[in-house]
């Protein structure tokens, strides 16, 4: 696919997430494809995180460089998959660990065409570059559901809302679990002050 094509694709992204979730479903990737644009995806975005932190752009991100972010990136994007699908399935939903995973590997390098639309508008005006991120933010959540209804085959956006929220609060405990297991808990932190 061109360019053109895959910008074009972006664009209906946004207008129709349905449509091109049934496109994205229906191409059967294989694991192999998968697992490259996973890790396309994940290099993309750890790579425009640290063009970012080195342009001044973020900062203050606790000195996160570009591997140390794609690692994170990596676990983060595999347990969302994860997690996606197994609420997905405990509300009855039909979708396999493939299906998710090509939706979220799209949603992923479209969130590095929006990184890179808010670095570019924001060398000119922070302002509109945080209305920019705010924009993306609610466009992304609202192709979310519509991806995950249409993968779990609901029918029903709030359902998919649900998933959403289900799927969100498990990698939190799963995050804070780990991280209590690190010691970087509040007394684990109290100990290194």
């Amino acid at each position: 696919m061109s360019v053109a094509g895959l910008l074009s694709l972006a664009w209906q992204t946004v207008l129709a997430p349905r449509d091109v979730a049934r496109t994205l479903l229906d191409l059967r990737l294989s694991r192999e494809a998968l697992l490259t644009g996973f890790g396309l995806v994940v290099a993309l975005n750890a790579l425009l995180v640290g063009l970012m932190q080195l342009g001044g752009e973020l900062g203050s991100v606790a000195g996160l460089m570009p591997v140390p972010m794609a690692l994170f990136l990596a676990v983060m994007l595999a347990g969302s998959i994860a997690a996606l699908t197994w609420a997905g399935r405990s509300f009855g939903g039909r979708a396999r660990l493939e299906d998710v995973a090509v939706l979220l590997i799209w949603l992923q390098g479209l969130r590095a065409l929006a990184q890179l639309g808010v670095a570019l508008v924001g060398a000119v005006s922070g302002g509109l570059a945080v209305l920019l991120v705010l924009a993306a933010l609610l466009v992304g959540l609202w192709i979310l559901v519509a991806f995950l209804d249409e993968a779990h085959g609901f029918g029903s956006p709030l359902k998919a809302l649900l998933v959403l929220i289900l799927a969100t609060l498990a990698l939190l405990a799963a995050l804070m679990m780990i991280l209590s297991l690190l010691g970087a808990g509040p007394n684990g932190m109290a100990s290194y002050v």
